[in-house]
């Protein structure tokens, strides 16, 4: 099906901002559950109506600044969520279920080959949960990941590694808090029991920068010029523009199950082994 055409003579900035977004996934291979919570603030006429896109969603609960909303005060269908009489500021908590291993579109959040994977550009993130998926929405996001530890050791998400920790029935968690905006297309979350190779870079203000390349286990004598080519890369951008990487870490994913080519996303860039892993 051909995406319909949009011209810029009708764009109109969006009415609502979305500041910050706090994820939380509970990962299971057909129900994970995802609990979004996002602080909003409205730049327009008070009639104007808040509609959320979502595909291929469960819609469990939606709370509006703490209180539960009944089902007759919003409307949903298959492709969005909409809100109406909203306050300037408010809070809005949205959980929902989404099944990675039916999401044969590989668009969203999808499981392939043991992995749990995301591919968000152009419009992908609606398939995980509802919200404002345009690439001008600028928004501050945090990911918290719950999984079982022993079918998927590493979790990785968008940003700086602020806390990790064991939880019950040999499950884990990792949470991820990236300060600086960007837009939905490029959040991104993996998933897995994968290898890694690591390495560090020195910043021109002498910041350490851990460097993770994530592959599947057996090819991590296979990233060694992706190393290289990543810490030049790195000083190439302070020399030329000045540019000195703002996280602590840069992770990189490279495995054979990946969909696209590669998918440039902020601090955890992935790609399909095909581009990146090399014998020499």
């Amino acid at each position: 099906m051909s995406m319909e055409k949009i011209y810029l003579k009708d764009y109109k900035k969006p009415v609502f901002e979305i500041r910050t977004v706090d994820l939380e996934f509970e990962l299971h291979e057909t129900a994970t559950v995802v609990k979004n919570t996002m602080v909003i603030e409205r730049h327009g006429d008070e009639k104007e109506s808040l509609i959320l896109n979502g595909e291929e969603l469960e819609l469990r609960s939606v709370l509006l600044d703490g209180r539960e909303l009944h089902e007759s005060e919003y409307e949903v269908d298959n492709l969005s969520l909409t809100l109406h009489k909203l306050s300037e500021n408010f809070i809005l908590e949205i959980t929902n279920v989404i099944n990675p291993e039916a999401n044969t579109a590989l668009d969203g959040l999808y499981k392939s080959s043991g992995i749990f994977c995301t591919q968000n550009e152009p419009e992908g993130f609606r398939r995980i949960t509802y919200f404002i998926d345009r690439p001008d929405v600028m928004s501050v996001y945090s990911t918290k990941i719950i999984a079982d530890k022993k079918a998927y050791p590493v979790l990785l998400s968008n940003g700086n590694l602020a806390e990790e920790g064991e939880l019950s029935d040999g499950k884990h968690y990792a949470l991820w808090k990236d300060p600086f905006p960007k837009p939905s297309y490029l959040y991104a979350l993996v998933a897995g029991d994968l290898g890694v190779v690591n390495d560090s870079f020195t910043t021109m203000n002498k910041n350490e920068i851990e460097l993770n390349i994530y592959c599947d286990k057996g090819n991590e004598d296979q990233c060694g010029h992706a190393m290289d080519s990543l810490k030049n890369s790195m000083k190439w951008d302070e020399e030329r523009f000045g540019r000195e990487y703002d996280l602590e870490i840069y992770n990189i994913v490279a495995v054979d199950s990946f969909n696209m080519g590669a998918m440039e996303n902020k601090g955890l860039n992935v790609f399909n082994s095909h581009y990146v892993l090399a014998d020499e």
